[in-house]
């Protein structure tokens, strides 16, 4: 392969996935900003979880272009239902706390279980789009796409934590986080349904 198409193919490759996780910054700042107000999840369970989700992802793409149909195109509007659950059931114990008078930390999902879900949950419908790349690339080809997502992937955590530290962020957090983290998650969970088809 020459350095021309490599070029070209890194370039494709990284537009693909900015295009695809454009709202993988908002959950991963969400995340690092509840990781700085309440201490959970740890920043290395949303870097682990995060790789371990997307790595999922990729396989099942990777997979889904060899032939194995792993996950049924109709049924991706599920994954929709884990932030929608999560973003509900926050909402609800915020409620519940303002009426006692009390308040809840942001957070939404802890340990690298709760993270690695919500990549995938979030990124559920990129299967769609990655299956017909990575079944017209070769393997030299296919190899250096994952790469550049993964890379793609470092990127996106390193920009969020950045994010997050932010002392606007970390204050409207702490005084909204309550009531922003859920309708973020709720929103998420819509999308993810609608995008996947669902309601066509």
């Amino acid at each position: 392969m020459l350095a021309g198409e490599i070029f070209a193919l890194v370039l494709t490759a990284a537009v693909l996935f900015a295009v695809t996780n454009a709202d993988d910054i908002l959950v991963l700042t969400v995340l690092n900003a509840s990781s700085q107000a309440g201490g959970q999840p740890r920043r290395w369970q949303i870097w682990a979880g995060q790789y371990t989700g997307f790595a999922v992802l990729v396989a099942v793409s990777v997979a889904a272009a060899a032939g194995l149909a792993l996950v049924p195109v109709r049924w991706l509007w599920l994954l929709g239902l884990l932030p929608l659950g999560l973003g509900l059931g926050k909402l609800a114990t915020a409620v519940r706390a303002r009426r006692s008078g009390r308040t809840v930390p942001p957070v939404v999902v802890t340990g690298l279980a709760g993270v690695t879900g919500l990549t995938i949950a979030n990124g559920g419908d990129n299967i769609a789009v990655y299956t017909p790349v990575f079944r017209t690339s070769g393997v030299t080809s296919t190899a250096i796409i994952i790469a550049v997502f993964m890379a793609g992937v470092a990127l996106y955590c390193l920009a969020s934590s950045r994010f997050a530290t932010r002392r606007t962020v970390i204050r409207t957090l702490r005084r909204w986080g309550q009531w922003v983290v859920p309708v973020v998650f709720i929103g998420l969970g819509c999308y993810i349904i609608y995008a996947a088809g669902a309601l066509a």
